[in-house]
């Protein structure tokens, strides 16, 4: 598998508890892929995109390093991307 859609992706790595509220989030305009706004919940994403996820209290960037077939444990889940959002530097 070289591609999966977006809603589906977020679901499989547990940013959301639903694929309903994946596409909800993805359709209300709070994901960017590699920077631009994705407003359709079929947006393929591929391997080495970088999503911005604005959540309740939180914004985390996710790099796409792989994709699973199914939705697993929270271990698995973690094997589906590289938390960034740790990477930031402080604010001043």
């Amino acid at each position: 598998m070289d591609r999966q859609r977006i809603d589906k992706w977020l679901w499989h790595a547990r940013t959301v508890r639903t694929r309903t509220d994946a596409a909800s989030l993805v359709s209300s305009g709070h994901v960017r892929v590699n920077g631009q706004k994705v407003k359709a919940p079929g947006h393929a994403l591929k391997i080495g995109d970088v999503l911005t996820v604005a959540l309740d209290r939180t914004v985390r960037i996710l790099e796409v390093t792989g994709f699973a077939d199914r939705r697993g444990g929270a271990p698995e889940a973690r094997t589906t991307y590289l938390d960034r959002s740790t990477d930031q530097p402080p604010n001043a």
